[in-house]
């Protein structure tokens, strides 16, 4: 399956400019041999394929880097660009691989593998995510480049998983949400508490988390309420039983 991908990826990267005889589309005419006009290319290319299919990340990141900076004009170059990227975002080096893709993206704007590239970089964000009792940024990246790619690509074949994951990461901002109001209220901080509940209800109301927060309003707004009362009065004291400041 992962060789089906590159087929395709390669092919894509050099839909969009001339190859020349030998060149990336030759690879996947009738001829059963990948071939180049250069013997040491040949060499590096067939390398970096056998690493790649093994899963033999650093291999053959050093491979494809090894084409990228020795061939940088042929159109190996480019394919090579990307597998970098690729590389890094199989061996779990997310972070790295976001860096790398965004850099493709930068330098290469119009190339048709751009949906996939996006793809990779909102993947990254999502395998990144922590669970909702910790902080969601990657959660939230991960939704900025789902959409953003289907904004951009509507029709693209990525975009039926974006739709998936734009919707499981919401349920985990929708779950943080809840689990915060929680926190506040267990912490005796009930307009805090209520006001989580508003917003998870406002921003997320298609969320489980939601169901519940709808539940826990009836509770948490007579606390709220008093709670408020009390501050205007002066008589509001802390968790800890301390006047409020």
């Amino acid at each position: 399956m992962r060789f089906i991908v590159i087929v395709f990826l390669v092919l894509v990267l050099c839909s969009c400019g001339k190859s020349p005889e030998g060149g990336l589309l030759s690879w996947f005419k009738k001829s059963p041999a990948v071939e180049s006009q250069d013997e040491e290319l040949n060499r590096l290319i067939q390398k970096a394929l056998e690493y790649y299919r093994k899963g033999f990340w650093e291999q053959a990141e050093e491979s494809f880097r090894n084409i990228k900076d020795r061939y940088p004009d042929s159109p190996y170059a480019l394919w090579a660009e990307l597998k970098l990227a690729d590389c890094k975002f199989f061996a779990g080096n997310y972070l790295e691989a976001i860096v790398l893709y965004e850099e493709f993206e930068k330098l290469h704007p119009t190339n048709e593998a751009i949906p996939y590239v996006i793809f990779q970089i909102a993947t990254c964000y999502y395998k990144l995510k922590l669970p909702p009792d910790r902080d969601q940024s990657f959660t939230k990246k991960a939704i900025e480049y789902y959409e953003r790619l289907i904004s951009r690509f509507p029709n693209s074949p990525y975009t039926f998983e974006a739709r998936k994951r734009i919707k499981e990461c919401r349920e985990s901002l929708g779950a943080h949400e809840l689990y915060v109001a929680k926190f506040y209220y267990k912490t005796r901080r009930y307009r805090a508490a209520y006001y989580r509940l508003l917003y998870l209800l406002q921003s997320y109301p298609d969320t489980k988390a939601a169901v519940k927060a709808r539940r826990l309003t009836a509770k948490y707004y007579p606390k709220a309420l008093q709670e408020t009362r009390a501050l205007a009065e002066g008589t509001l004291k802390d968790f800890w039983g301390r006047p409020y400041p």
